[in-house]
């Protein structure tokens, strides 16, 4: 769609990103199968993925994100420092600003603050595996290393947030458990093991099992978003039970952390598929590893609301809405 401005005589012709963006991803399988899992529990079926096809699914997709993102960085390619260092820098301020926000303008709790800053901090794995995804079904690449990203984004935040509650809690201990508790979640490991195995072997390497870990990725992902859309759908009640200002925050959270992505994307000169990545890991809140490291180092917050927003309203919005709305905007930016 092209749109003209008039004006002094002259006109200025701006290429606006086309409505097919929004319907490749509404359209998509992966969204589809996750309105289905959400339709399922609406309709009160008995629909439910088995508790060990769900962990298989789980650990089949952070393995294979990350042997994948491993055989990129042996590709020959470099990897874009740039992009790694912008999601680094994203991570540490993203949790300043959520904790400042929900102590003074929702007056949450020490604790409950930085339980929200360190889940909106942090990055969801699923929603990057998402962004990914769709930017293939759209003929759009990122920069080369890009899950690299997601591990230099997932834990900082975590770190950020639990230090802001220490520090305004009046307490300063050691970080050195909470690191070490976050990096051996499962998550974690394999992503990060993905990522050593795929640099080692290197795309020769990753061939031979290249139907498992490429070939099927996308039909799997489907079946872990059914999963993951009936899990939405049954967390809706926490939601109620909150504040009506969650839920907002839910909304405007990632908009304006997506924003920031693509502003320093803008200024860094990334490509449409390296803004959308950065943005949309920054639009995005951890609901695996978060969860786990704040029940472990602050066993005082109340970590319910966070996950709640996290899960039931910030994914299932970055999925449908942001990711076709992230793409026509750093479209638009590189005009």
């Amino acid at each position: 769609m092209r749109c003209r401005l008039y004006g002094g005589g002259a006109s200025l012709e701006i290429d606006m990103p086309s409505l097919d963006i929004a319907t490749s991803s509404l359209l998509s399988p992966m969204t589809l199968c996750f309105l289905l899992g959400v339709l399922s529990v609406a309709l009160r079926s008995d629909l439910a993925v088995p508790e060990p096809l769900s962990r298989f699914l789980a650990i089949y997709l952070m393995l294979a994100i990350g042997l994948k993102g491993g055989a990129e960085l042996n590709s020959g390619s470099p990897v874009s420092i740039p992009l790694l260092l912008a999601g680094t820098g994203i991570a540490l301020v993203v949790p300043l600003w959520i904790f400042a926000a929900a102590r003074r303008l929702a007056g949450f709790s020490v604790p409950d603050a930085a339980s929200l800053a360190a889940h909106y901090g942090s990055v969801s794995a699923v929603t990057f595996i998402a962004a990914l995804a769709y930017l293939n079904l759209v003929g759009i690449a990122p920069e080369p290393g890009a899950t690299a990203l997601l591990a230099v984004m997932e834990v900082p935040a975590i770190l950020v947030a639990i230090a802001l509650a220490r520090l305004a809690g009046g307490s300063a201990g050691s970080l050195w458990p909470v690191l070490t508790t976050i990096l051996s979640r499962k998550s974690i490991v394999l992503l990060i093991g993905g990522l050593a195995i795929g640099a080692i072997v290197g795309p020769a390497g990753i061939a031979p099992v290249r139907p498992l870990f490429d070939d099927l990725f996308r039909g799997l992902l489907c079946l872990f978003l059914l999963d993951l859309g009936i899990q939405v759908a049954r967390s809706t009640s926490a939601i109620r039970s909150a504040a009506l200002a969650l839920v907002g925050f839910g909304l405007v959270a990632p908009l304006a952390n997506a924003g920031l992505g693509l502003v320093v994307a803008k200024l860094l000169g990334l490509s449409v598929g390296g803004s959308v990545v950065l943005a949309t890991l920054a639009a995005s809140a951890s609901y695996i590893v978060a969860p786990a490291a704040i029940r472990s180092a602050l066993p005082e917050a109340d970590g319910t609301p966070a996950l709640a927003a996290a899960l039931a309203v910030t994914f299932p919005f970055n999925l449908i809405v942001g990711l076709p709305l992230y793409t026509a905007l750093a479209r638009l930016l590189q005009a």
